[in-house]
Order: structure tokens, then sequence, then C-alpha cells
């Protein structure tokens, strides 16, 4: 006698219950995932999920380990605490095997069936790793609009595949929310340092809040384990990752992400050399790259190379910061342009981690501020680096910030892993000379390891701060309206 190979509803409806405990009066999410430091994001996100009166769903996309399941959670437990009862509420993840070969409207009529909920009413469906369904955009924009009453959120960790999907199909019914990897104040809170090494300083006088630390010795170390594991909550919250974490963040961050995250979307079908270019890319961040020097060391066509970047920018792995000169023009036939992680410790998962005495500091240090601006979008787009000729020696500056109106510069910084700065100043000639051309709205900045001062160069005030508390800073600012 055939038997049916069709796995029943009941043992679907019971794997249903076992996913979502809050169901049960009295009970909620997992009381680990509970005590997890909340994102700074999740404010804003949760007031983006809340917000009924536009009938879209929310994509929550970023690179994989940032902890976008997590905050999938803290929004129900934050639903709970409103006053939504458990059985509105419902958490599914895509790839559990029960789920598999049922569409995502025939789940939601589970629901609603099983708890017998009348039409109208308002529920909230979470649907986490949803690049596991082939054709996922397709069945969310059909509930969207099947459901007006069902607030609906979907995340993923294939990056690039999902935004790319997102914005062919999704248009005017999906909203993107992008989860970046921790900043370094993130990293301090998950670490619960942050009130014993940060105290407030003195507002600028553009009223910009400032801060100060208490022991820079300390936060320098946390700040080499930021380097090294810290952009990734996991890493900092689990003892056994963060004893590993090269292996956690090879394998689960890169490694999926290169060889299994459809970068074939893009056109790209050899995996194994996109593997090996990415990995040339991270050891070489922070530095200037050229597609003439890269396709002569890799021996692959620059036409390739440049469909590798763009897959890598989109799967939030690097991203291309292109140069100006000394007049803030960008070159309109530039060649070169320089390349960083979007967070440094992926560095650190593929070559090693690094002491605060190791060659590399200067470039992870970089990074490292790099990777707080691109917090922002629109101040990360108005960042450059700046290198031209005088003469025959070569001048640059690290970061030269243009006004979106003027396109003329509003601030420079220089990012130094050194206290040898201050006493050596003919070594900011390239700073000095973009200061002196143009009005900057705040004195030009030099990072330093530990000192924090001021120094006069030709009649110009130069200023000088720790690289960790530089970062610290920018996360803060950036941030605090989260």
């Amino acid at each position: 006698m055939a038997t049916s190979l069709q796995i029943p509803p009941h043992e679907v409806q019971r794997r249903l219950a076992l996913d979502n405990p809050w169901w049960k009066a009295g009970h909620g999410i997992d009381p680990e995932e509970e005590s997890w430091p909340r994102r700074a994001y999740f404010s804003q996100f949760s007031r983006l999920v809340r917000e009924a009166a536009v009938r879209r769903a929310v994509v929550l996309i970023g690179p994989r380990r940032v902890g976008k399941t997590v905050m999938l959670k803290h929004l129900i437990a934050r639903l709970l605490q409103d006053g939504v009862t458990g059985t509105q509420v419902l958490f599914l993840s895509i790839d559990t095997p029960l789920y598999s070969g049922r569409s995502l409207e025939s789940l939601v009529q589970m629901f609603t069936d099983l708890h017998r909920h009348p039409a109208g009413k308002p529920l909230w469906v979470l649907f986490d790793e949803v690049q596991y369904l082939k054709d996922w955009e397709v069945h969310l924009k059909s509930l969207v609009d099947s459901y007006p009453h069902i607030r609906f959120v979907a995340s993923g960790s294939a990056a690039a595949a999902l935004r790319m999907k997102s914005r062919e199909s999704g248009a005017g019914r999906f909203t993107e929310f992008v989860l970046p990897p921790l900043t370094f104040a993130e990293y301090l809170r998950f670490a619960q340092q942050e009130e014993a090494l940060i105290r407030d300083g003195e507002p600028s006088t553009s009223g910009t809040p400032t801060f100060l630390t208490n022991d820079i010795d300390t936060l320098n170390a946390e700040f080499i384990n930021y380097l090294n594991h810290g952009g990734f909550p996991e890493a900092v919250m689990n003892p056994v990752v963060r004893a590993y974490p090269a292996r956690f963040l090879r394998q689960d961050i890169v490694d999926k992400v290169l060889l299994k995250d459809l970068p074939s979307l893009y056109g790209i079908g050899d995996t194994q050399e996109l593997n090996r270019f990415f990995n040339v890319l991270a050891f070489n961040t922070g530095n200037e790259v050229s597609l003439e020097a890269l396709s002569q060391h890799s021996a692959i066509t620059k036409a390739k190379l440049n469909d590798y970047l763009e897959y890598l920018e989109a799967a939030y792995l690097i991203r291309r910061v292109h140069r100006i000169d000394d007049n803030a023009l960008r070159l309109q036939r530039a060649r070169t342009f320089k390349v960083y992680l979007i967070n440094p410790s992926i560095r650190a998962a593929l070559f090693g981690m690094v002491s605060a005495e190791d060659d590399a500091m200067g470039q992870l240090a970089e990074t490292a501020v790099w990777s707080q601006w691109l917090h922002s979008t629109d101040v990360s787009r108005s960042l450059h680096h700046a290198r031209w000729k005088a003469g025959r020696q070569d001048l640059e500056v690290d970061i030269v910030s243009l006004d979106p109106r003027t396109q003329k510069p509003r601030f420079a910084v220089e990012i130094k892993w050194s206290d040898r700065t201050p006493q050596v100043l003919n070594g900011l000639r390239g700073l000095r000379e973009i200061a002196a051309r143009h009005r900057l709205a705040r004195a030009p900045l030099v990072t330093t390891r530990t000192v924090t001062t001021r120094a006069e160069l030709e009649g110009m005030t130069i200023e000088f701060l720790p690289v960790a508390l530089h970062c610290y800073t920018i996360a803060r600012n950036l941030l605090r309206g989260g």
C-alpha cells in the first residue's frame, strides 16, 4: 500500500508552536536572546515595522551574522511589551526543513486558521532566511497585496541577491532596511566596556557631542579586539566563537557569501576565482589599487574585475572610494581607487589576528574609521581620498568630505596609528595644503595611537585624537538618533 510522502499538517503546526513560544501566555523570546544588547538601529527598525499607514513589507538585509535574526526576536519582544497578544505574531525561519515545499501563503493561512484570527485583525508575520524560498519576492509581494491587515517583515543573509530581487520585484511594496556590522561604539556596549572607558566631553563649537576616555590603553586593547572580531555580535557575545573568530568569520561570513550567495545573478560563474580576487582586496584594504594592476596580478580581465567589484559591494563585503585632487575635483579618467573592507575583522578572519605592533595596523585603523562612516549613506557618499602631484612629490589625504551642495571640502582627516605625528608635522604637507586652499568647517584632524593635543603649523591649528576615540565618536554621533 502506497504511503503519502507529504509532511502532515499537524507536524508543521507543532513546529510552528515550537518556533513561536510566545503563543503561550506568559512566554516570550529565548532568555539568552532577550539579554543581548539592542543594536543601535533597533529603535529605527521597530518604528518602521510598526508604521502601519504605508502598506509595504520591510526587507531586512545585510551581511551574514550581523544580528538580523536576533533583531527580529527583539522586535517580537517589543511588540509583546507594547500589549500585542503573542498569538498575533508569527515567526518563520524559511530554512526549517518542515516548511520545505510550502508556500508562504499556505503557512500564513495555517497560522490564521490555527488561532482563528478574523479577517482584518492586525497581525505581524516575520520571515527569516527568506532567500531559501525560490521566487520569495513574488510570494511576498502577493501577500502584501492580499493581506493589508498583516505587517510583513522578511530578512535574509544573501544580501546581494536579496537587494537585487527586492528592487526588481518589490518596487512600491518593499522597504529595505540595511543592518551593517557593529560600530566600535556598539562593540563597547556589547562587551560591557562603554561605561568604564568613555565619558562625555565638552560639545564642539558646532554643538556636536565629543567624548573622552578614562583609560586610553584599555580602550586601545578593546580597539584591537574590535579589529579582530568585533564587527559581529555573536563573536562578541559567545565565548566559543570569540575563541575561534577566524574559523567562524571565514566560514560563515566570507565563504558562504563568495561561494553560495548566488554570485551567478551578477554573471559570475567562477566562484573560486572570485574568492581569490577577494583575498587580494582584503589583504590590501585601505590601499589604493587600479584595475590595470589588479588585472595583471590576477590574470583576470578588467571587465570581469568590474563585475566582481560590483558583486562584492552589493554583498556588503567591500566599499570603493574614489579619488579627488587638491582642487577637490574628481578625476574624469581616474584609474585608481581605494578599497575598504566593510568591517576590518574580515581581514583578520582571512589572514590571522593582529596585534598593536602589526605592520597592518595602519591599514586596519583606516579601514575601521571608514567602516564607521559607512553607517551613514549620505555622509559616506560625500567622502573621498585625495592624492595629487606637487612637483615631484605625491601628496595625499586619507579622508576629505565634500559638501553635497557646493562640492567644496568641509573637513579633512589623516589616519595614523602612531604618536610621532605631532612631533613630525612636516609629514602633513597634503593635509596642510588642502586646509590652506579650502575653508574647512572644522580644523583638520590627524589620528594618533594615544595622544590628544593640538598643534600649530604655519598659523593653522591641527587637532590630534586617538583613532579608537575617533571611531567611537563617529559611531555615537551618526547613530545617536537611532
